[in-house]
C-alpha cells in the first residue's frame, strides 16, 4: 500500500536539543510527508481507474465476470479509503497553516512526534484516543 512506502522513504524527524514544539522547522517535515503520501495516493487513483476502463472485459463465462466485478468492489472500497484519506491530508495540512498542528483537539496538550510519524493525520494524544476507543468499544456492544 502506498502508505508503506513513504513512511520507508521518509526519515524521521530528528529534533534538535531545546527544540520547541512544533516550530517551522518540524512543520515543514511534516507537511512535505503529508503532501508526498497525499502525491502517492492520488497516482494510485489515477492508475485504478485508467487500469478498470482498460479491463473492462465481459465475459461470457458467469464466473469469470463475477469475479471481475467481485475484485472491482475491492479496488473501489480500497480507493475510497483513500479518498477519505486524502481529504483527512487536505485537513491536516490546513491545520499545519493555522499553526494548530500537533496538538491534541480534546485536551490540548502535545501529541507528540513519534505518534505523528507513525500517524501524520493524527489529531488526538494517545490518552484521548485511547479514552476514545474504549467508548467506542462500549457504545458498539
Amino acid at each position: 500500500m502506498p502508505v508503506e512506502l513513504t513512511r520507508k522513504n521518509f526519515t524521521p524527524f530528528a529534533p534538535k536539543k531545546g527544540e520547541d514544539y512544533m516550530n517551522a522547522r518540524m512543520r515543514s517535515h511534516f507537511r512535505k510527508m503529508l503532501e508526498q503520501l497525499k502525491a502517492e495516493l492520488s497516482e494510485e487513483i489515477d492508475r485504478t481507474v485508467h487500469t478498470m476502463q482498460d479491463e473492462a472485459t465481459v465475459f461470457a463465462d458467469p464466473n469469470d465476470r463475477a469475479s471481475q466485478e467481485s475484485d472491482m468492489a475491492l479496488e473501489l472500497r480500497n480507493r475510497d479509503r483513500e479518498r477519505k484519506l486524502i481529504k483527512k491530508i487536505d485537513e491536516t495540512i490546513a491545520r499545519i497553516d493555522a499553526n494548530e498542528y500537533g496538538y491534541c483537539d480534546s485536551c490540548g496538550v502535545e501529541i507528540g512526534l513519534k505518534r505523528l510519524e507513525a500517524r501524520p493525520t493524527a489529531t488526538l494524544c494517545i490518552d484521548c484516543k485511547t479514552l476514545d476507543e474504549l467508548r467506542e468499544k462500549q457504545v458498539a456492544k
